[in-house]
């Protein structure tokens, strides 16, 4: 592993822990302001590294880091230009949330990919135990997006 590659990886581990922690707030009308920056930065730089790896032409990978930076944008836009107000509160929840799930979408990818036990189990990431597991976190990601849209009503700044 280059310590590019490093690096990557531990940003976005920090971004998952730090987004779940905000998905908790999230759920408790908690605006955790500190692991929200925290989330928003490592995730916006997780991406951001992500297109630094060397690839030939547009990837699945590539297309998820595009659409990734524009959900972050949103949120950093809703949470810090418009605090959080009318719209903008909803446009957060989906944006972050959404951003949460790439990132942990991604992190399961790279697990059935280089993790032996889980390699063994979806050689190609097309067998149904990668099929399940993606689903089964895109479900909860699905509950957990709806329950922070009904709770999450934070006082703003």
């Amino acid at each position: 592993m280059t310590y590019y590659t490093f690096f990557h990886v531990l940003i976005s581990l920090v971004g998952i822990v730090s987004g779940l922690a905000v998905l908790s707030g999230l759920l408790k009308s908690d605006r955790k302001d500190g692991w929200t920056l925290i989330f928003l930065v490592t995730t916006v730089a997780t991406s951001l590294t992500g297109f630094g790896f060397p690839y030939q032409g547009f990837t699945p990978a590539i297309g998820v880091g595009i659409i990734s930076v524009v959900f972050l944008a949103a949120a950093i836009v809703a949470r810090y230009s418009f605090h959080l107000t009318g719209a903008w509160r909803w446009i957060y929840v989906v944006s972050a949330i959404i951003s949460l799930y790439f990132n942990v979408f991604v992190l399961i990818a790279q697990s059935f990919q280089k993790i032996p036990a889980l390699n063994a189990l979806a050689p190609t990431g097309s067998e149904p135990p990668f099929a399940i597991a993606q689903g089964i976190v895109l479900v909860v990601f699905i509950i957990a997006g709806f329950g922070s849209l009904r709770k999450f009503h934070p006082n703003t700044d």
